[in-house]
């Protein structure tokens, strides 16, 4: 039986770099496959809908070629149909790539993808749940949530450093809040700045908030910072990129299966994306994915 993939490309993904790249990508991935459909959207719905009618025709693998954004697309469909999921990172972002140990160069990413696909390499990785979405990277609440919305409306610069810029432009108006959050061996509460719920790693495009999460444990790797002050918390900033801020006194790391976070309307994203407010519910569900990479 021959192995079915399409090419999904999200064309303003890394300011137009997957339209750009898109054929050279589909002609490395056919020589790796049976047979090879070409999905090109503008829109969500119009991508979830050429999905849907591929996954008709007998979809088995799904690659997508775009950012974090497309990858979390990709995610709903593959673990609400079975399908594996494979990545080609063209974005500003590629956290779930980078996670995986996929190549942030498109070139290396398609030709180690192409590889793993005649060699039949799959993964089993877990997933996040709340509500009706799945997030594969990290669910955050509060400032970093903030710093999340505003990035997203900025149109300049492009890459890590406007995540940078809007952490610095958030610090001016945001202020800790009380939380309550409930985990599988209790409940915690405290003035709090943010808390970031990890599938894997890394935000931001690359920020390792929740640096020991790993997606084959079943659990979330949860960062929880408190009320350092606007001046300890901007000091804090330059530790958020090695890992090291889980060191500092205010900051407080478990791990758990299941967790509610209560508090003051703070916003929620999740994989980048916006989810609304507090409270959030999340779960993490074991395996609840196929990708198509050797294991790291």
């Amino acid at each position: 039986m021959g192995l079915n993939a399409a090419l999904a490309v999200h064309p303003a993904s890394g300011r137009g770099a997957a339209a750009r790249i898109a054929e050279a990508v589909a002609a490395r991935l056919r020589p790796a496959v049976d047979r090879l459909d070409l999905l090109t959207a503008t829109s969500v719905e119009e991508s979830r809908a050429l999905m849907r009618s591929s996954h008709a025709e007998g979809l088995d693998v799904l690659i997508v070629l775009g950012g974090d954004g497309a990858a979390h697309q990709g995610v709903q469909f593959c673990a609400d149909h079975g399908v594996a999921l494979g990545l080609v990172p063209s974005g500003t972002g590629n956290d779930f790539a980078r996670a995986l140990g996929i190549p942030a160069d498109p070139r290396a990413a398609t030709d180690a993808l192409a590889r793993a696909l005649q060699a039949g390499h799959r993964r089993r990785v877990d997933l996040g749940r709340a509500g009706d979405t799945w997030f594969s990277t990290v669910l955050c609440a509060g400032f970093d949530a903030a710093v999340n919305a505003r990035a997203n409306a900025m149109r300049w610069p492009a890459g890590p450093r406007r995540y940078d810029l809007a952490i610095l432009a958030e610090l001016a108006a945001f202020r800790p809040s009380p939380i309550v959050v409930h985990t599988d061996d209790g409940v915690l509460s405290g003035e709090t700045s943010l808390i970031a719920v990890g599938n894997t790693p890394y935000y931001g495009g690359g920020i390792p908030i929740c640096p020991d999460a790993t997606p084959d444990d079943g659990l979330f790797d949860v960062t929880v910072i408190g009320a350092p002050g606007r001046a300890r918390l901007l000091r804090m900033l330059p530790h958020l990129r090695t890992g090291e801020h889980v060191h500092k006194p205010s900051v407080e790391t478990f791990r758990t299966r299941t967790l509610r976070i209560e508090a003051p309307g703070w916003p929620v994203y999740a994989d980048g994306e916006d989810q609304g407010q507090t409270p959030v519910e999340a779960v993490c569900v074991p395996s609840a994915l196929t990708v198509v990479a050797p294991a790291p």
